[in-house]
């Protein structure tokens, strides 16, 4: 590409950033950083009806926690901000007068009680979407209606107005989409969207075409949600003189409910139990918590990797990569045009193979960080062999510690189950007869060694060790499966074997 690529990821301050918003965001860093190009970050706060706070400390925090922080925003500011579209507000009049002189836009002075009227008329006239449009606007009150001496009154007088941009009634709008290929729309399916808000505020469809162009952005890469609002933005290039400088544009795949039958929803999230923003987010009006991907136990370079997927593959059977990884091999050829199902088992998947990759002393970290809030203290030589042990039976950190602590704390009850179908005289026996080569060993005995151990008391009893395994280790567990037995016999040490296996032997009663 001859110049910079200038990619931007540009949220409204409305509340928690949804992961469709994130995967947005990484895309984009993607793209920038395979070109060697700049990903900035602009607040798109307009409409300040719906601005939340610590909405954007929340953008701020959800990009950090993933590596993917922007080149220049609101507080890594470069040469092109200020970075929020609220102080960008003396800017966008200009523009929009711009428009007005050159005969592309027009002052609308309508209250909301005569476009109401105006919709149900069309609604009653059985029009499928009511619109204010090429057709509508003639029979209401704007500045293309009214006489220019009128117009000037009602300016001068302070009657508030908003500016509309004049949509031609027959012209073809083609867009070369990176994703979609050509889209081509005929202007009488749009409607005269209104670019300024009587406050003085722009619109998004103004905002954004104005900063994107004073920013520089070469490639404006969005969610498909925005694939209908792209005519008229291409019809501002052209009106504002920019053309030649439009971005070009991609238009990504909607992120799909599980059963791929509609666009994924908080409420979808809540129905099926899994997690939709990065982070934990309360909401500043209810008081409702909803927990994020970070908090449900979630490694940022899993979750990463699972939201690369979500749309894109690499063209090959790689499903594991690192960021740089995917920089080298992202491109925007290989995103789909049709929706993502979302599935949380995958991001499960990606989690267990990259909690698993962590060296033990990092993993036993994660444990100890449980221990503490329990007020328990073990060396952290123990902890890192309980993590050995554990981390294949893993899928979040916090697993390490709830299927683990067996392994601190003995069983105070037994699996009725197992119980009633493994708990017999012959493990009663074996276990006795274990108990008396332990009283007799050395105090340091390795995992090899209680395996001997316990098959030379089985032989010597006579029983096959095969029968009665699942019995020793519900005695030593109170559960009849979990990680290899003679490791968990090394971590615990031939003392506390005893005492686990007096306590099964006086308070386990055969079914």
């Amino acid at each position: 590409m001859s110049k910079e690529v200038r990619v931007r990821f540009a949220p409204s301050p409305t509340g928690a950033l949804h992961i469709g918003g994130v995967r947005t965001a990484l895309y984009n860093y993607l793209f920038a950083r395979k070109h060697q190009g700049k990903f900035l970050l602009r607040i798109e706060d307009t409409d300040q009806n719906r601005f939340i706070p610590g909405a954007e400390d929340y953008i701020r925090n959800s990009l950090d926690w993933i590596g993917i922080s922007p080149d220049e925003s609101p507080w890594k500011p470069g040469d092109c901000g200020p970075y929020r579209q609220s102080e960008r507000k003396p800017l966008y009049m200009e523009y929009a007068q711009n428009l007005l002189d050159k005969g592309h836009a027009y002052y609308a002075f309508d209250t909301s009680e005569e476009l109401e009227a105006m919709r149900q008329r069309l609604t009653a006239a059985r029009v499928v979407s009511p619109q204010y449009n090429s057709i509508t606007r003639t029979q209401m009150k704007n500045s293309l209606t009214l006489p220019a001496d009128e117009v000037k009154a009602r300016l001068e007088s302070g009657e508030p107005y908003v500016i509309r941009v004049k949509i031609p009634r027959k012209e073809e709008v083609r867009l070369n989409d990176m994703v979609r290929g050509w889209v081509m729309v005929h202007s009488n399916s749009l409607d005269d969207k209104v670019l300024m808000k009587s406050d003085g505020m722009p619109t998004y469809h103004l905002a954004n075409i104005v900063d994107d162009h004073l920013m520089g952005i070469t490639h404006v890469i969005r969610g498909e949600e925005w694939l209908p609002s792209a005519p008229l933005h291409v019809l501002l290039y052209k009106y504002l003189g920019w053309e030649e400088s439009m971005p070009e544009f991609a238009h990504l795949p909607l992120l799909l409910k599980p059963d791929g039958n509609g666009k994924l929803s908080k409420r979808d999230a809540e129905k099926h139990g899994f997690p939709i923003f990065p982070l934990d987010w309360t909401d500043p009006n209810s008081g409702e918590l909803v927990d994020g991907f970070r908090e449900a136990g979630y490694l940022p370079e899993a979750f990463l990797n699972f939201l690369a997927f979500l749309g894109w593959n690499p063209g090959d059977q790689r499903e594991l990569f690192t960021l740089d990884e995917l920089v080298e091999a992202f491109s925007i050829e290989r995103i789909g045009k049709s929706g993502t199902k979302f599935d949380i088992n995958k991001a499960k998947w990606y989690n267990e193979q990259y909690l698993r990759d962590k060296s033990d002393e990092v993993l036993a970290e994660y444990l100890q960080a449980d221990l503490r809030k329990e007020n328990i203290t073990v060396s952290q030589e123990k902890a890192e062999k309980i993590v050995a042990v554990m981390k294949e039976r893993a899928t979040f950190p916090s697993d390490l510690w709830k299927e683990g602590k067996f392994m601190v704390f003995p069983p105070k009850s037994f699996d009725d189950q197992v119980v009633a179908k493994r708990w017999n005289q012959d493990a009663i026996t074996v276990l006795a007869a274990f108990k008396e080569k332990l009283l007799a060993a050395e105090a340091s005995i390795t995992a090899e060694g209680f395996k001997e151990m316990l098959g030379h008391a089985a032989a010597e009893a006579g029983i096959k060790l095969g029968k009665v395994m699942q019995a020793v280790r519900l005695a030593i567990t109170g559960v009849g499966a979990g990680p290899d037995l003679m490791q968990i016999f090394e971590i615990l040490g031939k003392d506390e074997l005893i005492k686990r296996i007096d306590f099964a032997l006086e308070n386990i009663k055969a079914g």
